[in-house]
This record gives structure tokens, C-alpha cells and sequence, in this order.
């Protein structure tokens, strides 16, 4: 459904996408990065809004430049700012779109995609009285009432709540089933853990990793262990053993086989004459892979253990 072949978008000195070679099927596959790594300017090329430097993109067999008209034809893009008309009903801001895409049998499309959404008990009121979380369902709608074969969706759980955010994600999961290609961008590692399935992650304008979330954890990450001790430590750590951090009373270390070096941590500890009073392992989530892959404008190059150490903060 979506190829690209060394796409790139520079913006004078700025390369925000580089030679991004890419293939899409039907899945829902997940544009991951931190701000300013290239996703949003990678959807405004795929969607035709933005020119291409050099490269080329093709969707459903249609190239994004030369036959543009093709291509929207065939996509649905839902940006990340809301775009509804809080003034209109819902059904009434379905049916905008229904007349401006010149859809046959306009009150039925309507009627059916409110009804894919959820919304259809809501269809006549105003959606100033919409929550954040239907308003988004409202867009969806709206993006599906000329039957795209390719949805675009920026960021489309941004600002909402926990219950919200799930429900827009079962109707994306849904979409996926009837056919549908879903290329979206999101901040959220859970969202992408438990619901795409390959993530690609840019870093910089250049696509660093591509997988399934699954495969990445597997093969790319290592085991987070902790360690709570009592006495004093010098700060050396065994060969194959990486320290993160300090997490109040525990430390934070990375290794291969979590599992196996714990004795070696064990004894590495008592030989100092300290007491090991807790010890965990677990395996990497998608946000360990992501921070491990990805470098930060302040410190190019290398793994960012300040970020690392927030994260776990966060988690405990």
C-alpha cells in the first residue's frame, strides 16, 4: 500500500527526512520519534501535502508528485489538531465531507460510518457538547466516509484520557480487520507496544530501526535490573553488566542475560562488603528500545542516560 524509495525532504540546511526507504501492507504500522526526528514531514509527503526534495513515495500504486489526485483518491488524513466544526452537529460535519468527496447515497454513508464510530446516538447535537474523545471518533468519521484504502492518522490519541485514548484504539483495530492500511504517529510507546504491528523509529530525519514490537524487544534490548543494597559500593560493575542510575534506594543496571548475571552482581556486591537486599530483572519495554536507539539534540551520539533514569522514575 505505501512504498517509498530514498525519500527526502530538506528544508534549506535541514535534512527532516533522509533517503527514508520504506514498504507498507495492510497493517497498522507505527512512526515513532522524538520531536523534530522527520514523522510529521514523512505524513505531509506520503498525503501529497509537501513536496518531496528527491526520492519517490508511491501509494496503492500511485506516485505522491506526479499523480497526486490519484493518491487522495485513495488515503484519509487525520492531523493532529482538531479540524471538526464545533458549531455543526456531528452528522452535519460527516455530511460536509460526504458532499465535498460527491458521495452517492450521501444519508446512508453517513448514517453508516456514525455508526461505525459510535456516534450515531449523538449524530444530531452539537458537537460543542462532543468530548475530546468523540470529537476524535467525529474525524474519524469523517475520514472514512469516501471509503479510503490508506488512513493517516498524527498523533490521534493526543490530550485524551486513559478510557478515551482505548477507544479509539479499538475502533483503529477494527479499521485494520475491514482492510485498511493505518500509518500513524505516536508519542505513546504503550499505544505502539500493544497495537501496531511494526514500528519504525526515526531518529534525526533517517528510519534507525523497523519491526515488530515484539521482535525488537527481543533481539534489540536488554534486561533492566534493579538492586537495593545496603553498605558501600565503589561503582565498578562486572564485565557485561552497564549502570544506569540510582532510582532512590535502588540501582539501575542493563545487561545482555539479566537472568544469568545476577549471581556475578551477587557476589561482585558481598566482595565489597555490601549486602544485596533486593534484586529484580525485567525484560526491555518499547520505551527501553526507544531511548536506547534514539540520540538527543544535546547529546548526539550516544545513549541518553538522563532520559533513561526519568523514565524508570516515572514507571516506579
Amino acid at each position: 500500500m505505501i512504498e517509498t524509495q530514498d525519500l527526502t525532504r530538506v528544508y534549506g540546511s535541514l535534512c527532516a527526512v533522509d533517503e527514508l526507504s520504506l514498504s507498507v501492507g495492510n497493517e497498522i504500522f507505527g512512526l515513532l520519534g522524538p520531536n523534530g526526528s522527520g514523522k510529521t514531514t514523512t505524513v505531509l509527503m506520503l498525503t501529497t501535502l509537501l513536496r518531496p526534495t528527491s526520492g519517490s513515495a508511491l501509494i496503492c500504486g500511485h506516485d505522491v508528485v506526479r499523480e497526486a489526485r490519484e493518491v487522495r483518491n485513495h488515503i484519509s488524513y487525520v492531523p493532529q489538531d482538531m479540524a471538526v466544526d464545533i458549531k455543526l452537529t456531528g452528522r452535519e460535519n460527516v455530511a460536509l465531507f460526504a458532499r465535498l468527496y460527491g458521495i452517492e447515497r450521501r444519508d446512508e454513508k453517513v448514517d453508516e460510518v456514525l455508526a461505525i464510530m459510535e456516534l450515531d446516538s449523538r449524530a444530531d447535537d452539537l458537537v460543542r457538547t462532543y468530548s475530546g474523545g468523540m470529537r476524535r471518533r467525529l474525524e474519524l468519521a469523517q475520514a472514512l466516509v469516501h471509503e479510503p484504502r490508506v488512513l493517516f492518522l498524527d498523533e490521534p490519541t493526543i490530550g485524551l484520557d486513559v478510557a478515551a485514548r482505548q477507544k479509539i484504539w479499538e475502533h483503529i483495530r477494527a479499521l485494520k480487520v475491514r482492510g485498511m492500511t493505518i500509518f500513524v504517529t505516536t508519542h505513546y510507546m504503550d499505544e505502539a507496544d500493544h497495537s501496531c504491528d511494526r514500528v519504525g523509529i526515526l531518529d534525526h530525519g533517517r528510519l534507525v530501526a523497523v519491526d515488530s514490537p515484539a521482535r525488537l524487544k527481543n533481539h534489540r534490548g536488554q534486561d533492566i535490573i534493579t538492586i537495593r543494597i545496603s553498605g558501600s559500593w565503589d561503582g565498578r560493575v562486572p564485565d557485561g553488566v552497564r549502570f544506569l542510575g540510582d532510582e532512590g534506594e535502588e540501582l539501575v543496571f542493563c545487561a545482555r542475560d539479566g537472568s544469568a548475571m545476577v549471581p556475578g552482581l551477587v557476589r561482585h556486591f558481598e566482595q565489597q562488603g555490601a549486602t544485596v537486599r533486593s534484586i529484580a530483572v525485567r525484560t526491555p519495554t518499547l520505551d527501553d528500545i526507544f531511548l536506547s536507539l534514539v540520540r538527543t539534540r544535546d547529546e548526539p551520539g550516544g545513549f541518553d542516560d538522563h532520559r533513561f533514569r526519568t523514565m524508570l522514575r516515572r514507571r516506579s
